[in-house]
């Protein structure tokens, strides 16, 4: 994991926390439920971004005897939990705080309480959100966001930069329903805005699992690296013919690769393995987070089906 990721989620920690105490005194101040359900958003946050340095802490563990491919698998693990606590927790308490209060609205004061905590809130939330656009933009490289979260091996980056976007659209929110409430007199906006930001950390939520999903069940390198290593191995005069390349991200920085190789006939045992041995360490060498490489020796697949099929009668 790199620092400056670290970093992100670390402004992020710090940000959340500063802005949950004040939207929650804010809102004992005012009444407002919009108020109300984005400190629980803002605590949540906290929350999570604390999730995830544990995470981190706990993937950075040396292999052992039960686990000898490491732990990097437990960030995919504690990035999915993050992903359902902003569901269960964030959206179902702001919904149902939403809820409560249009079912039993009650009037809100102090609005300019709540128009300076809100745009504090803007002020932090949105320097957290900067950091994270900036980081991630240098990862993603030419592919789109959309694009780039769905291929991205690392999820600490893309879940701190979408808790801070719906944040940031939350706290809009936030605004929109306190502002038409001061205009309107009409009590029924405030909750309303805390059910539409609840409405909006469930589909970040929804989103967040269903691209950490596939990591933590064992998703593959990218296309690039598979199709790298195939070109690399069947560089090899001594290689007649590469047949599967399985890969596996084990972690952000550890992909797992296994090859089915078939070997010229006449190659020798003991060539063989110097020549395995340095297609380790090519494969290696031209993909840095290709950690562990296990090369298999088989006859292609075709060839061994035409043999096993019976001689024409």
């Amino acid at each position: 994991m790199a620092a400056s990721s670290k970093l992100v989620i670390y402004a992020a920690l710090a940000g959340n926390l500063a802005i949950a105490v004040t939207k929650f005194v804010a809102s004992a101040f005012t009444g407002s439920s919009a108020m109300l359900a984005e400190g629980i958003h803002s605590l949540v946050d906290t929350g999570n971004q604390g999730l995830l340095l544990y995470g981190l802490k706990r993937a950075s563990r040396p292999p052992d005897a039960d686990f000898p491919f490491g732990h990097g698998k437990e960030v995919y693990f504690w990035s999915f939990v993050v992903a359902i606590l902003i569901f269960a927790v964030g959206a179902g308490l702001s919904i149902y705080e939403g809820i409560i209060h249009l079912r039993h609205p009650v009037p809100a004061q102090d609005f300019y309480i709540n128009y300076i905590v809100l745009g504090l809130a803007i002020l932090f939330e949105g320097a957290s959100w900067l950091l994270a656009l900036r980081e991630f933009r240098k990862v993603k490289g030419r592919r789109g966001y959309i694009k780039a979260v769905h291929h991205s091996k690392d999820p600490t980056l893309f879940m701190v930069l979408f808790e801070d976007s719906a944040a940031m659209a939350g706290l809009v929110v936030a605004f929109i329903g306190i502002l038409l409430v001061q205009f309107t007199g009409n009590p029924y906006f405030d909750g309303a805005a805390s059910v539409v930001i609840g409405l909006i950390l469930a589909a970040t939520a929804t989103w967040l699992a269903y691209e950490t999903k596939g990591l933590l069940i064992g998703e593959r390198a990218e296309r690039q690296v598979v199709d790298g290593i195939r070109e690399l191995v069947g560089s090899y005069p001594e290689v007649e013919h590469v047949g599967e390349v399985l890969t596996m991200h084990m972690g952000p920085d550890f992909i797992l690769v296994n090859i089915s190789v078939d070997f010229i006939d006449n190659l020798p045992a003991g060539e063989m393995e110097k020549l395995i041995a340095e297609l380790d360490r090519k494969i290696k060498q031209a993909f840095p987070r290709v950690q562990r490489v296990f090369v298999e020796a088989e006859s292609y697949r075709p060839r061994r089906q035409e043999a096993a099929s019976p001689p024409p009668s």
